[in-house]
């Protein structure tokens, strides 16, 4: 559904969506910021992740109802969301949804491609009472008269629109990244009943024309510590950010914002401010009394940030994926005010463009937070290069105990289960492991494996989910699948033994309890003490 009615996934080189770079050659193991080689082993990892597959079709996002119910919301890049329920773990159940009925569709004003979609699906906190809910994606001027907005190349960014020309037939600040909030109201009795969306949108957020064909990203999220916006941009390009969009301090491209949909601005101060939209600056913004910089970034220095999560039970840690170019593929830790390096840096590497009009940033001038994780493209394919970081969760369910408290990662291409283990706890040192995967012989659909292997054949996959019970859901180009019991697999796993018999009970589909991992994590620790 998402590439495959209309491309042949099979030809996408290098990048999710389109953004192609070619590998250079250097040191084979990537190094941290002191020189030690980084390699896949951490000490006693899980012996391996079991899979059990849940559905078919191809998608994009997947946000627990806010409700703390088994049901989601599934989205694809066309611009279809639907309300979909769960089945509970090991019920030989499988997604439940009318394809035909979905929750919202707003795919008449979504620029569909390879590189471009409803890109990011976010619930206010207080939705259950509020019905607020926000969507962001992709539309082409030419063809949607309601995608209209400001140009991100202009005199403030030192970047001239009439000299960029065509790119791949696309005129600069013809795309547009747009946030836009929508709400359930009307539609049910109260928020949580509702089955579908009010169609019409409610305000436009944020609009901002990009300057060329790639490199938009978009995910949006809300802070769970604070109640904020955070949007997700990528540096705008398709390749070398040649305008040091990421280090420009007036640009907004290669940044993460953070803004306030809650306290909304009246005209005068839109104009007077500068803002991008229907929003205001939040009180405590890194950014916010300094004149050089925009008041909306958070952290600076991307690439293309892709897929980026907060701890459910450490909401300090904010953790994204962010997509290199030629070399090196990373996971950042993202703190207010941090610089991410890009474009000085790709990962822990120094960078070269292959050409500058905009200017360049030296190494000197800035202090960068490397990488908490990372590896360069060859340890993924060492004949072509391939290599796009998928970001992801911390696991949190007692589904699988072994994988409890470390992060779940992966890469577009590699077909491998990449795990970050932190130790000590709180020191933001993380080491990595590449451990073995499978798909449960009991799965309720039927997985296909790689020929005289029991390695399931994923695809691609193209991000990750988190339900309300802290299950993680891979969303790949061959369907959705779960992590499940490693027993299932024939994985030993000597903590499972501690919650077994909770998960052999019946669950009721209907709802979460609100504290089920806390107390299967009670159960788990006092048993553990004693065995």
């Amino acid at each position: 559904m998402l590439f495959d009615e209309f491309y042949d996934i099979s030809n996408v080189i290098n990048d999710p969506f389109g953004r192609s770079g070619m590998p250079s050659e250097f040191e084979p193991l990537s190094r941290d910021r002191v020189g030690k080689g980084l390699g896949f082993s951490i000490s006693k990892p899980p012996k391996g992740l079991c899979l059990e597959k849940i559905g078919d079709g191809a998608y994009l996002d997947m946000v627990p109802h806010p409700d703390g119910s088994n049901r989601a919301f599934l989205a694809n890049l066309q611009g279809k969301v639907w309300l979909v329920s769960i089945p509970d773990e090991g019920s030989n159940g499988i997604l439940e949804f009318d394809e035909s009925k979905p929750f919202l569709d707003i795919s008449d004003c979504v620029l569909f491609d390879s590189g471009h979609g409803l890109m990011g699906i976010a619930f206010h906190p207080n939705f259950t009472q509020n019905g607020r809910f926000f969507l962001s994606y992709c539309c082409d001027q030419t063809k949607n008269p309601n995608c209209s907005g400001r140009c991100s190349c202009d005199s403030d960014v030192n970047c001239d629109p009439s000299k960029l020309g065509f790119d791949d037939g696309v005129l600069p600040c013809q795309y547009h990244v747009v946030v836009a909030e929508f709400t359930v109201n009307g539609t049910a009795s109260e928020p949580t009943l509702a089955e579908s969306a009010n169609p019409l949108e409610v305000r436009r957020i944020f609009t901002m024309g990009v300057p060329y064909r790639g490199g938009h990203a978009g995910q949006i999220l809300f802070g769970p510590a604070d109640g904020y916006l955070y949007l997700m941009l990528a540096d705008g390009s398709d390749g070398d950010d040649p305008y040091n969009f990421a280090q420009n301090k007036r640009s907004l491209l290669g940044k993460i914002l953070r803004i306030d949909v809650d306290n909304l601005p009246s005209t005068r101060k839109i104009k007077d401010q500068g803002l991008w939209g229907n929003y205001c600056i939040p009180r405590d913004n890194p950014y916010l009394d300094d004149k050089e910089l925009e008041p909306e970034i958070f952290a600076l220095g991307f690439r293309d940030p892709w897929r980026c999560s907060f701890d459910s039970k450490r909401p300090s840690y904010f953790l994204c994926g962010d997509s290199g170019q030629d070399q090196y593929e990373e996971i950042d830790m993202v703190k207010k005010g941090g610089n991410y390096g890009w474009r000085v840096y790709e990962g822990p590497l120094l960078f070269q463009p292959s050409e500058s009009p905009g200017g360049n940033t030296s190494a000197s001038s800035i202090h960068p937070i490397f990488p908490v994780l990372g590896y360069t493209h060859s340890e993924i394919d060492n004949i072509g290069g391939s290599a796009s970081v998928v970001g992801g969760y911390f696991y949190r369910s007692m589904t699988d105990p072994c994988m409890y408290g470390r992060y779940l990662y992966t890469d577009l291409y590699a077909g491998s289960v990449l795990i970050g283990a932190e130790s000590p706890e709180g020191s933001g040192n993380f080491t990595r492991a590449k451990i073995p995967f499978t798909c449960a012989p009991d799965s309720s659909q039927q997985c296909s494996f790689v020929k005289g292997s029991s390695i399931p054949v994923l695809g691609y996959v193209f991000s990750f989910a988190e339900d309300n019970r802290k299950d993680i859901y891979y969303l790949t180009s061959t369907g959705v699948y779960r992590v499940t019991r490693p027993r299932r697999c024939g994985y030993l796993c000597p903590k499972e033994k501690a919650v077994v018999s909770e998960y052999d009970k019946p669950h009721s589909s209907s709802s979460f309890p609100e504290d089920f991992d806390f107390l299967l994590l009670l159960v788990f620790l006092i048993l553990h003490s004693v065995f």
